[in-house]
């Protein structure tokens, strides 16, 4: 029975701070002309999900090729930039447990027709080209992408007031 318990306390130990981490989302032209923002900021907040960053921009066209060049040798790649410089999007760094991971969960499949109702995607979009929402796949890319859309003196280091609520340690 102890030896359960201490298995069952291990899980919880100081062990769980090591995986929080950092990702990349932006919200899409698609979100902010529809009005969305708020609602899918609401999402993650309410998940326990940490702000650390946030921009309103119209990104430039040569700031969307470096952010999509693991896409540049397909042939949507140009309406995908076009699409993107069509109107202005929400770069957003948030920070938590498991948060890539964790994030793209919430944010459901690239193409919302294989997206569960709940997830952002599943209830908000209809087709792929306006998935309204881009994640981080991992953890390296979050870093990638989030060195690319903001100043290391844009992230604000805080600690929310919620903390002990959302986290045992």
């Amino acid at each position: 029975m102890i030896c359960s318990l201490l298995a069952l306390f291990s899980l919880f130990s100081p062990a769980m701070a090591a995986a929080r981490e950092r990702t990349f989302l932006m919200l899409k032209p698609d979100a902010v002309q529809r009005g969305l923002v708020g609602k899918i900021i609401q999402r993650f907040e309410e998940k326990g999900f940490k702000l650390v960053a946030m921009k309103y921009m119209w990104a430039s066209e040569e700031l969307l090729k470096q952010h999509y060049a693991d896409l540049a040798t397909y042939p949507f790649f140009p309406s995908l930039i076009k699409y993107m410089n069509s109107g202005p999007v929400v770069p957003m760094v948030w920070e938590g447990q498991n948060v890539v991971k964790t994030g793209r969960v919430m944010l459901g499949t690239t193409n919302p027709v294989d997206s569960a109702p709940g997830t952002i995607r599943g209830d908000y979009c209809i087709q792929t080209g306006r998935n309204i929402i881009h994640g981080s796949d991992a953890v390296e890319s979050a870093q990638k992408e989030i060195a690319l859309w903001f100043k290391p003196e844009e992230l604000v280091a805080w600690q929310s007031a919620a903390n002990s609520w959302v986290y045992e340690d």
